[in-house]
């Protein structure tokens, strides 16, 4: 496992359930690229807008580390989700990190579409 992209993306989540755009910012890089299967955005503005916009928080259950790819698995809350901020629903989130700044973000609505999109699997799962 590759604790610092690891770290990176626990960070990064941390900031964004925070509401920490400074946080995010720094942990971001300036081409950041933001997608679902509804589309997608990139750069700095892009993410603060969608962080901003998605009022999400995102809680941690299960993580999958190998090499620059990290997977985060959990319950949403917000926009994100697809409800209003009191409604959880369960979401997965790939990120690639390079040089400890998140590049790309690719929110999936569960971890076996977002495992199977990034060739991760069981033998990645992050065990504590």
């Amino acid at each position: 496992m590759s604790t610092s992209e690891y770290a990176t993306v626990l960070a990064w989540q941390d900031a964004l359930n925070d509401g920490d755009s400074d946080t995010l910012v720094e942990l971001s890089s300036d081409g950041i690229e933001i997608s679902s299967a509804e589309g997608g955005s990139q750069g700095l503005v892009a993410l603060l807008d969608w962080a901003a916009e998605s009022n999400t928080t995102v809680s941690l259950e299960h993580a999958y580390v190998s090499g620059a790819v990290v997977v985060t698995s959990g319950e949403a809350a917000g926009s994100l989700a697809g409800g209003p901020d009191t409604d959880r629903r369960p979401l997965a989130i790939a990120f690639r990190v390079d040089n400890d700044q998140v590049v790309s973000v690719f929110i999936h609505p569960d971890v076996e579409t977002a495992l199977t999109a990034t060739g991760l699997g069981s033998g990645d799962l992050v065990r504590d």
